[in-house]
């Protein structure tokens, strides 16, 4: 245990994810610590008050996964008078169309890549579990036996009476009227009922959160949404079932091709839906508890539930399950709870103000292992979970507006139980963010997808005349992809392509201590000439990575650095001395990755330096001209080919477009996407942070050890890998046996018939004739040992490769 801190904290809601969090704080030392809320203990009237407590662990995040699994331990744990806080019924998704079919063994395989028991199961097995069901129209389901039904108020009431026994204090009846700052720190929170120091401030308010952020200055970005949840009369065939006091056997059910949930309570059922239209709630008119029960309201979160939304659902309810038809609702109301633009929690320290930080959009299901998460970080400097997905700094500028919030959220509410693919766009709002190219894109043909506001070119329709034979896709792959992406791969090993690198995040990093400072906060040298580029790593506190950079050194005291995400730049101004300035050049600049063996045919005659080999070598960066537009030259490939990152200002984008155009139609020059790009890196082996590497992974596992530099100063992180242990896990590079498999990312592999790990990154490489998989295996595997990826339930063998795969030796970029 952690000895006790000179920390105060309060938190701001004493719902699931408040209660949890003040256990998880005083357990680790941290008691001088209050919780407060406007309604009574211990049902103050937010999200948990209502919540019907259902816990399906299984999510395409790892990290989501990883929250659920905890909260299912810990809530299993966890006992008041007797009675557990987690009813292990298990959980139960429904296929009655055969694409739910098919993504449900994709779901199972993402259970087993995360280490969650389950098994897909035949109609019989499901009308088994569930009698009341029309088996006619099922065609299988996947049962997870460890899921079921968290008591959110009785888990709330449980870790209350544990971090109150440790010195915590509850006070309800407390409405928040205002957060108090000094200089850019908080304070202490005021209410109506007195004002509360404090060094450390946590809003988990729910749907509150942006009411108390506007009180502190900073954006919280979620929409609440309203719910329907009904339960019906009691039923007949329920009637003995179930012990009160538990409530329900049979799993959680989910039927979900029609956006419906059920579960038990005792002799009647209870029903979620989906299926309605967006019901968006302003936060700051939703009343408090008393004004709320004046209103005849059960609670504030408990909004009177709208009937002609409701009856879609009840109908395609009794259609599943034939006996509803002889009953009716008895009660049912809209729940409110809260949805962020790409459904995920909003965790973290404020940018803004400091020690103000957010626990917000948290669900039941993930409430104790996000608590466990929020507390490390407060009190280590960092959690043991990844939590990139998560940082409430992920999200760009165009991406905090109200309306973009808004829109986004409620589409969330909407796909909550649609197929989605990986490569997905929204909708809406399209276009948000474009390149100055954008308009030469569209001329060409561009097929675009959308990756944090940006539209992103993946294939160009003008190139259709380039493809020969391809290797067929499944329909799930062939989604958002088109053998387009083999054509412009082939060219750009051939002859060369231009890439829009536009929506690379850029950074400058300015001032008389810039290179000392970015020495302490990365992992390579870079006290290097001025014209030198340096591949470098971001650590945290325990040596996980938390980014990777290209960092050119343009002046003595003058970087560019190409990052990954705006939580990159909040963590370096987090760090900086005063005599460090950081400036996000993103959005002021743009940039054309130039590659491919005639790259240098085409550059050169535009430009009156040398752009040859010995005066412009490798991993260099040269201010320089091409014919009229000023640019940055990074000699940089990211597709292990000849060529450069090219850089100018946004205005002058369409012009540094056009030159290269123009430059380069004697040498057949292309335009080339994302996904040409993507199979490219792969077969070089070049990896894909957030993907292939998180904070949860160390540089020696990720095969990343030659970006850190021992033998220099200190940085942050280097203590924790001087004390790692030598790796047990490491990424793989993995090619498919079969000519014609594909795979996409985040299945399971199987080493002598066991799940041993996942897949990461995975492209079909053009260039080899095999699709390519890295993914964490265990570090003992040798080259040439055989392996399996479990791919919509199919044991596809596959094959441990030496990397990189494509160009051993260089000799392509370094010419």
């Amino acid at each position: 245990m952690t000895p006790p801190h000179p920390a105060r904290v309060v938190i701001i809601g004493a719902g699931i994810v408040g209660c949890s969090l003040a256990d998880e704080l005083t357990a680790r030392g941290w008691t001088d610590l209050t919780v407060l809320d406007q309604g009574p203990l211990p049902a103050p009237g937010g999200s948990t008050s209502h919540a019907p407590g259902l816990v399906f662990q299984t999510s395409p995040s790892k990290t989501l996964t990883a929250f659920a699994r905890y909260t299912v331990e810990k809530f299993t744990a966890l006992q008041v008078d007797g009675l557990s806080c987690f009813n292990p019924v298990g959980g139960l998704e429904l296929a009655t169309t055969p694409e739910r079919w098919a993504d449900l063994h994709r779901k199972a395989g993402w259970a087993a890549s995360w280490g969650v028991r389950g098994e897909l199961v035949t109609p019989a097995r499901c009308k088994e579990m569930w009698p009341l069901v029309d088996e006619s129209m099922i065609l299988g389901g996947f049962h997870t036996p460890d899921d079921g039904l968290a008591r959110a108020l009785l888990a709330s009431r449980a870790q209350r009476q544990r971090a109150e026994q440790r010195g915590a204090r509850f006070l309800d009846r407390h409405t928040v009227t205002g957060i108090e700052q000094d200089d850019g720190h908080v304070t202490g929170v005021t209410t109506d009922r007195g004002t509360f120091p404090a060094t450390h401030v946590v809003s988990a308010a729910g749907f509150w959160g942006p009411v108390i952020g506007r009180m502190a200055g900073v954006d919280v970005p979620l929409l609440p949404l309203a719910h329907q949840y009904a339960k019906t009369k009691p039923l007949p065939e329920l009637a003995g079932a179930n012990d009160p006091r538990t409530e329900a056997s049979r799993p959680i059910l989910r039927f979900q091709d029609r956006d419906l949930y059920f579960r038990e309570h005792t002799d009647r059922l209870g029903i979620g839906s989906y299926a309605h239209r967006p019901l968006p709630v302003d936060p700051f008119t939703v009343p408090g508890y008393d004004q709320a029960r004046a209103r005849n309201m059960d609670m504030p979160s408990s909004l009177p539930f709208t009937a002609a939304d409701w009856a879609p659902s009840w109908e395609d309810s009794r259609q599943l399950m034939p006996a509803l038809r002889a009953t009716d609702i008895d009660e049912a109301f809209n729940g409110v709870f809260s949805f962020t633009p790409d459904g995920m929690p909003v965790l973290g320290e404020s940018g803004v103000l400091s020690g103000f930080w957010l626990a917000e959009a948290v669900w039941v299901t993930h409430s104790a292992g996000v608590a466990k998460a929020v507390a490390e970080w407060m009190v280590d400097g960092h959690a043991r979970t990844d939590l990139h997905e998560c940082d409430l700094h992920r999200f760009e500028d165009a991406q905090r507006s109200p309306a973009y919030v808004h829109d986004r959220g409620a589409r969330q509410f909407i796909e909550v139980y649609d197929v989605i693919h990986p490569l997905q766009p929204m909708d809406q709002p399209r276009p948000l963010r474009v390149s100055p190219f954008h308009a030469r894109q569209q001329e060409l043909g561009a097929h675009f997808l959308e990756a944090g506001g940006w539209e992103r070119p993946h294939w160009y329709e003008a190139n259709a005349h380039l493809v020969t034979d391809t290797p067929q896709r499944d329909p799930w792959a062939a989604r958002h992809w088109s053998p387009i992406a083999a054509a412009e791969a082939k060219a750009t090993r051939e002859k060369v392509a231009l890439y829009d690198m536009t929506p690379l995040r850029r950074l400058e990093v300015t001032g008389p201590g810039a290179l000392a400072f970015l020495q302490r906060m990365t992992t390579n040298n870079l006290a290097k000439k001025p014209g030198a580029v340096t591949y470098t790593l971001l650590l945290d506190e325990k040596g996980g990575i938390r980014s990777d950079l290209t960092v050119a050194r343009l002046a003595p005291d003058r970087f560019q650095i190409g990052a990954n995400s705006p939580a990159d730049i909040e963590w370096l101004r987090r760090h900086a001395p005063s005599d460090v300035h950081l400036r996000d050049t993103t959005s002021g600049t743009c940039c054309i990755g130039v590659w491919g063996p005639l790259a240098r045919d085409l550059v050169q005659p535009l430009t009156r330096d040398d752009f040859s080999h010995e005066a412009f070598g490798y991993f260099r960066a040269k201010e320089t001209h091409l014919g009229h537009v000023p640019v940055t030259a990074l000699r940089l490939s990211y597709v292990g080919e000849l060529g450069w990152e090219l850089y100018t200002t946004a205005d002058l984008g369409l012009r540094l477009w056009d030159t290269l155009w123009e430059a380069g139609r004697q040498h057949g020059v292309i335009a080339a996407g994302r996904s040409a790009f993507n199979s490219l890196r792969l077969e070089k082996g070049y990896r894909s942070w957030g993907h292939d590497m998180t904070e949860e992974h160390t540089p020696y596992e990720a095969g990343l050890g030659f970006a850190v530099r021992m033998d220099r100063g200190d940085f942050l992180g280097r203590t924790a890998l001087e004390q790692l242990p030598p790796p047990t896990r490491k990424l793989t590079a993995l090619l498919l046996d079969d000519p014609a498999a594909v795979v996409l990312g985040k299945e399971p592999v199987f080493v002598d018939g066991a799940p041993a790990g996942y897949v990461t990154s995975a492209a079909y490489g053009y260039t080899l004739g095999r699709c390519v998989a890295y993914a964490w295996l265990p570090a003992h595997l040798a080259t040439g040992t055989g392996v399996h990826i479990e791919y919509f339930g199919e044991k596809i063998p596959a094959t441990v490769a030496d990397e990189p795969l494509f160009d051993p030796k260089m000799t392509r970029i370094r010419c």
